[in-house]
């Protein structure tokens, strides 16, 4: 049933680059905010934060996990802080926040554009009987699907204050998935993760779940990893699934 197999009865949606198309306002919110902070600790010859930088330390990380992780790959090291620190907090919390403040701007100011074949996949898997959950790592998960109308069409979400409070570890490991899965009450066999990042579809394997889809926005390389790195099948977009069902 639309494009997966019989005993999918759940489905696990990570959010930005599979439903939303808010991975590219989070990469320019990321870029702005590194870039910033670069440039103030090394001047105008700083070295820019990149979509690679984006893509290797940030995408699909809890907020803190990839401050820590993009600055130490440039050899810089913050004391972790508070999660509530101020933006201009020279700490990986603060950091986070600035990023997070800079977000919530674009959500609110520019709204968050829906792939059209996700929705219809969304109201598809309702129609067809499937459950429907959000699993993401961003804390912003509750603003981004009520802007955009989509809380209409799930039933329920893992989200990065979720992953916080509860102290999961982020993607790869499985852990927001699984808890996806519990809070729908079956077991990850009966369970499709849909992912857009590598750390994600690598979650989606380690937690042994019944089907993993990568949803590739990137282009042919970025394919052949999420196919290497746990995908059972890749497609371009949700509405491959409703065109092969």
């Amino acid at each position: 049933m639309l494009g997966l197999p019989a005993a999918i009865t759940v489905c696990l949606f990570d959010l930005d680059g599979v439903l939303t198309d808010t991975a590219s306002v989070h990469s320019a919110a990321w870029k702005q905010t590194f870039d910033e902070f670069l440039e103030a600790r090394d001047g105008s010859g700083f070295r820019p934060f990149t979509q690679d930088d984006y893509e290797a330390h940030v995408d699909g990380e809890p907020r803190a996990d990839g401050v820590r992780d993009f600055l130490a790959s440039r050899g810089i090291h913050l004391a972790v802080g508070h999660p509530d620190d101020p933006p201009d907090a020279q700490t990986v919390n603060g950091v986070g926040n600035r990023k997070n403040a800079l977000l919530m701007k674009k959500i609110h100011t520019d709204g968050v554009r829906v792939f059209d074949g996700s929705r219809r996949y969304l109201e598809a898997a309702r129609d067809a009987g499937l459950r429907r959950f959000v699993v993401s790592s961003s804390a912003n998960t509750s603003d981004v699907l009520g802007v955009t109308g989509l809380d209409r069409l799930v039933e329920g979400q893992i989200d990065g204050n979720t992953v916080r409070e509860k102290n999961m570890k982020g993607k790869p490991a499985p852990d927001s998935f699984l808890a996806g899965a519990a809070l729908a009450g079956v077991e990850p066999a009966a369970a499709v993760v849909f992912e857009d990042a590598v750390a994600g579809v690598q979650a989606g394997h380690a937690g042994h779940f019944g089907y993993v889809v990568g949803v590739n926005r990137l282009g042919d390389q970025h394919a052949a990893d999420l196919r290497q790195h746990g995908a059972t099948m890749v497609v371009d977009d949700l509405a491959q699934l409703l065109a092969g069902s």
